[in-house]
């Protein structure tokens, strides 16, 4: 197979691969409503529960990547699914509490495909392509989305314990698959002679951590509120687990799948022009989505009038919706920064980002439950994202916009700064 086959080949199975596991990671957001309802758990319980896994998921993506540099994606994601299949297996016989989250733990595991793949597929491609390739494999998110259309139609045909049955089977299959269509290419390994230490070394520059802020909102928000919104629909509309998940994933679905779309635009504009607007985004939607339903009256010359603000079900999924898109096209812009300022240390760089943004995933919805559980209000998990946004926007515009020419021979070239120019 030429070179250009055993790329699209290795695209097209990692990002298959990633799915799954994506699928696998989020499978609590649906099977732990009944899961919740049956241990009498509160929300604060419920938003630890969907999050263990996303904690492991995070925390391991550190030595994946350096194994990815140092032994290539292949065999590392190959290995990582395997570990995966007999944890998810034996949740279907879990009891209590505990054992939902060690087993989670164990689970989580396959969150770390991200930082396998990302630099595996990015190699194989040249640079001018390789922020459309990571938005590709990026797509491999929409298997939240995936998670939503299957899981509660197994819960409501033969009940929630047949769903980790299923996805034990699913990524036993896929590994395989996987095996048997990607390749291996040596030349795409970091020089064996290079300790940890010295990879680590990079973390000492201040873009790095400014790229995990980021990403915590554009990867770690969408993990969040992956795993928050079937409850959420249930709890604030009153949706069945089907409906409930239906609508949700008119969020999960352009939040994984339009990642291609935001690597092309990045590979186009720019990672930092394509970042700066989707934060602008993020900040107008969460504004709105903040707002709880709120009855208020007012004394008029006719007397007391009452009125109602809130977002009904309808205009809730189009900002959620328009969210998913945003944050889309983020997750893929973000790359495009590490695959511009870190060629020569994807792996690593990828990461350390993908470690802040999973941490993101597992630290927000006990967050979310615990506010839900101290106010009362279940908007206040929106009024917490927008907080996190407000910051990054500030961030950004004093280390990037602010420095930036807007005229004169330094200044950007871009379609808007050509039209001027006329």
């Amino acid at each position: 197979m030429s070179k250009k086959g055993q790329a699209l080949s290795v695209l097209i199975a990692s990002t298959l691969a990633f799915t799954v596991c994506f699928m696998v990671w989020m499978m609590f957001a649906v099977i732990g409503i009944p899961i919740k309802k049956t241990l009498g758990l509160n929300a604060t319980e419920f938003g630890l529960l969907t999050a263990t896994p996303v904690l492991t998921g995070s925390l391991i993506r550190v030595p994946l990547g350096m194994w990815t540099d140092k032994f290539g994606g292949r065999i590392v994601l190959f290995v990582l699914m395997l570990l995966c299949v007999v944890p998810i297996y034996l949740i279907s016989y879990a009891t209590q509490f505990w054992q939902y989250l060690l087993l989670g733990l164990f689970v989580g595991l396959a969150g770390g495909s991200f930082s396998v793949g990302t630099p595996y597929v990015a190699r194989w491609f040249p640079r001018k392509q390789q922020g459309f390739a990571m938005g590709i494999y990026g797509a491999g998110n929409s298997g939240a989305a995936v998670n939503k259309f299957v899981a509660p139609a197994l819960v409501v045909a033969f009940g929630w314990a047949v769903v980790p049955q299923v996805y034990a089977a699913i990524m036993l299959g896929t590994a395989c698959l996987f095996w048997f269509f990607t390749h291996s290419d040596t030349s795409h390994h970091v020089d064996s002679s290079i300790t940890w230490r010295e990879q680590l070394l990079a973390l000492k520059d201040p873009k790095v951590w400014k790229l995990c802020q980021y990403y915590s909102i554009v990867f770690g928000g969408y993990v969040a509120m992956s795993l928050w919104m079937v409850q959420y629909y249930v709890g604030e509309f009153g949706f069945d687990i089907r409906a409930a998940a239906l609508l949700a994933a008119c969020f999960s679905l352009p939040g994984g799948v339009l990642r291609a779309v935001g690597g092309w635009f990045s590979d186009k504009y720019g990672a930092h022009s394509v970042t700066w607007w989707v934060l602008w985004v993020s900040w107008i939607c969460l504004f709105l989505l903040s707002y709880p339903q709120t009855d208020f009256s007012i004394l008029t010359v006719t007397g007391p009038k009452t009125f109602h603000i809130g977002l009904n079900v309808w205009m809730f999924t189009l900002l959620m919706f328009v969210l998913g898109i945003a944050w889309a096209f983020g997750k893929a812009s973000v790359f495009k920064y590490i695959s511009d300022e870190y060629p020569h240390n994807i792996g690593v760089i990828s990461g350390v980002v993908g470690l802040a943004g999973g941490l993101g995933g597992f630290v927000l919805p006990i967050m979310f439950g615990a506010l839900m559980d101290l106010t009362g209000i279940r908007s206040s998990a929106f009024m917490l994202m927008y907080g996190v946004v407000w910051v990054s926007l500030i961030w950004m515009y004093w280390t990037e916009v602010r420095r930036t020419e807007v005229m004169g021979h330094n200044a950007p070239q871009g379609p808007f700064s050509r039209s001027f120019a006329r």
